[in-house]
């Protein structure tokens, strides 16, 4: 993104979307006080959340036996009725489904490309699925401090080594597909990124045709084969970021607060929630709907406006779709692919 000498005041910036996941699919009740259980439960903390500031949902489903849901009846069941809770949220399906383990000493693993693909035939169909792209380690648990997780289920060796091993499976074969069943149900896809190499990929899909939307994107910090915390890289994705994009930050644990901070000043949108993060300080619990509060906190005191629902989807661009690459390059501000026998800086044409 380029930054003109008036980009850092509030009154030029986008007002900031905050997406809460209040879900924490990797944890086990008892490990926060905040994790939903019964589906009125999962009701419950999108209202409370949407009550704090949060315009953006982000979905994962528990089982009354509090292990993450496989079953796409639960998504179905959730989705009609936060369609009816909370109308004018952004509902995101973690695209994850439930990578927790079934049990003590199983793997902690992404579901196969075919029961992913399954989430774009949701009914309500949800208005955003997010998706990673290019398989990688997701060690979560590389960046927390044994104070993190200390008296929670992450913390017993088996449960620690099974996040540790983590892989998300995400290869051409399943982004190229999942792509096409989002277009063909009209669910925008939001883009869940690791690195630079990542947005890049993402990049050369929307140059060779094969993604024609608005880019909608998180940086994932949460180390492990993820982005790390050095304020340098944050920067850094920023900048190469395309102007007409929206962006994200998500971080983890106790670095979730500074790293949106600094999101918040740079006019980014910021994610919070149990399943980044349980805490405010050193030894002090903090809960999902605490962790919207605090973001509102922060923007309110650089002078930062928090974006209503009916702005976050308008930020979002909820159901556009660009007519070919010309339009998305132009739409995110990005220069016009090279033609035939064109030498130098590809400039757009604005001669005509």
């Amino acid at each position: 993104m380029h930054f003109l000498d008036d980009s850092l005041y509030p009154e030029n910036q986008e007002k900031l979307v905050i997406q809460a996941a209040p879900y924490g699919p990797e944890w086990l009740p008892g490990d926060a006080d905040d994790l939903p259980v019964t589906m009125d439960e999962h009701v419950q903390a999108a209202v409370d959340c949407y009550n704090a500031g949060a315009t953006v949902l982000h979905i994962h489903v528990r089982e009354l036996d509090g292990h993450g849901s496989k079953r796409m009846s639960m998504f179905n069941e959730l989705m009609a009725r936060l369609r009816e809770a909370v109308p004018d949220m952004v509902l995101q399906i973690g695209g994850s489904i439930s990578f927790a383990p079934e049990d003590e000493g199983a793997d902690a693993k992404w579901l196969s490309y075919d029961t992913r693909h399954m989430l774009a035939e949701i009914d309500p169909r949800p208005d955003q699925v997010t998706i990673a792209i290019g398989t990688s380690q997701m060690n979560i648990v590389e960046l927390f401090d044994d104070e993190d997780i200390e008296g929670t289920s992450i913390a017993k060796p088996a449960m620690h080594k099974a996040y540790r091993d983590m892989v998300v499976e995400a290869g051409p074969d399943f982004y190229l597909e999942h792509l096409k069943r989002l277009r063909a149900n009209d669910i925008q896809p939001h883009f869940q990124l690791a690195h630079l190499a990542q947005l890049e990929t993402v990049e050369r899909m929307i140059r060779r045709g094969i993604y024609s939307g608005p880019l909608v994107l998180n940086y994932v910090a949460i180390g492990g084969g993820f982005a790390g915390r050095h304020p340098a890289d944050l920067v850094e994705f920023i900048r190469r970021v395309p102007d007409g994009a929206v962006l994200t930050i998500e971080a983890s644990m106790r670095a979730v607060a500074p790293m949106n901070t600094v999101g918040i000043a740079l006019g980014a949108h910021v994610r919070v929630g149990n399943e980044d993060n349980l805490w405010r300080r050193k030894g002090e619990r903090m809960s999902s709907v605490q962790q919207v509060e605090q973001m509102v906190q922060i923007a309110e005191a650089v002078g930062r406006d928090i974006a209503s629902g009916p702005e976050a989807r308008e930020i979002y661009k909820l159901g556009e779709w660009y007519a070919d690459t010309d339009a998305t390059l132009a739409h995110l501000g990005m220069v016009p692919n090279r033609r035939p026998g064109r030498r130098g800086s590809m400039l757009r044409d604005v001669t005509s």
